[in-house]
Parts: structure tokens; C-alpha cells; sequence
């Protein structure tokens, strides 16, 4: 499934070796992660093996029995459930429902995978349409000097649902109570044609 090997393994650190260094990374971040319960679920283990490990020595942060102690984590596969009920969401699906090119990804890599899931993730949330992390490796350059990626050529237009007649006086009616209690007429007034 993912090609790693225990030969491969072998001279790999432990998590207790980078554990402070991650946990740092981490924290007051937001992890988007595809089918995060099983990931966290396997970091909260190691960080209560490496924190029981630990008991004697002082820890660096004593509150942070999980992984949520931390950070916020969002779950793709439970965003992608509630998006498209009954339908397949594992990452090859959405990528084949999202048209994004995922066919050099011939096993499960952690890399490989972050980053078709940066473009799921942008694809769904319907937010920008490139996830760029750093600069083209020379110092001053960011994010802002990457170039646009566009949505492929060809791709359904999105469905745009338009009020009905209805909703459209309740939301006249809304904007009319707010202007009458904020004392007159509303910023919305004055930009109409």
C-alpha cells in the first residue's frame, strides 16, 4: 500500500526522538487531514507512550495528553460525507470528482498524499485554487510570487441558485427592520442603482 519497508525503517527516528519538535509545530495550528481519526489516533497513542516515558523528566507541555490539546484538526473524509452523502469520498474519488490529476500517485505517500489533499481540500471549501507553503527557495520570495494556478479547462461550471421571489422579500424585510432599528437608512440603501 505504501511501499515502506522495515529495512527502510531502520535508521528512522523514533517519535520520542522529534516529539518536542513536532508538538511545537503544531501548536495553535489547523491540521486538515483525510480520515484524521485514524491519524490522530496513532499520534495520540505515541504521545501518551513517549509522555509516560517521560513521567520522571519535566514535560514541555504537560497539557497536551492529544493531539486536539494543541491544534484544531479538520477532517476531510467527514467534510467530504456531509458534502456528497451515499457517494465514495476516499481520496482517489475526490480527486476524480474534483478533476484533480492524481496518476503519478501510485502508493500511499504522507507527501504525496498532503499535497493531492491541499488541492481536494481547496477544490471542496471552494477557497483559493492553489495551496502554496513556501518560496521558490530564494530568500524573500513567498507564496505571492508563485504563480496562479487555474481550474482545468473544461471543468462543469459551478451551480449558481438564485433566490426565489420569496426569499427575496424576506430578506428585504430583514434588511428593513435592521436599517429601521440601527435609526434610519443602511449602508446597503445608498449602494443601490
Amino acid at each position: 500500500m505504501h511501499g515502506i519497508t522495515n529495512e527502510f525503517l531502520a535508521d528512522k527516528p523514533h517519535f520520542a526522538d522529534v516529539a518536542d519538535d513536532f508538538l511545537a509545530y503544531i501548536k495553535g495550528a489547523e491540521l486538515v487531514i483525510h480520515n484524521a481519526p485514524f491519524d490522530v489516533g496513532f499520534i495520540n497513542h505515541e504521545l501518551k507512550r513517549w509522555q509516560s516515558d517521560r513521567a520522571e523528566a519535566p514535560s514541555s507541555d504537560p497539557q497536551a495528553s492529544q493531539v486536539t490539546d494543541l491544534c484544531r484538526v479538520l477532517d476531510t473524509l467527514a467534510l467530504a460525507r456531509k458534502m456528497h452523502p451515499g457517494q465514495k469520498n476516499n481520496l482517489d474519488a475526490l480527486c476524480r470528482r474534483y478533476e484533480i490529476d492524481n496518476t503519478h500517485r501510485e502508493l500511499h505517500g504522507a507527501l504525496l498524499d498532503a499535497e493531492i489533499l491541499a488541492d481536494v481540500y481547496l477544490a471542496m471549501t471552494g477557497g483559493q485554487v492553489a495551496l502554496s507553503l513556501g518560496g521558490s527557495g530564494e530568500a524573500g520570495q513567498g507564496a505571492g510570487d508563485q504563480p496562479i494556478r487555474r481550474l482545468p479547462e473544461g471543468r462543469p461550471a459551478l451551480r449558481v441558485i438564485r433566490a426565489s421571489t420569496e426569499e427575496l422579500a424576506d430578506h428585504r424585510a430583514r434588511l428593513a427592520s435592521i436599517a429601521e432599528a440601527a435609526g434610519g437608512e443602511a449602508v446597503w440603501d445608498r449602494l443601490k442603482d
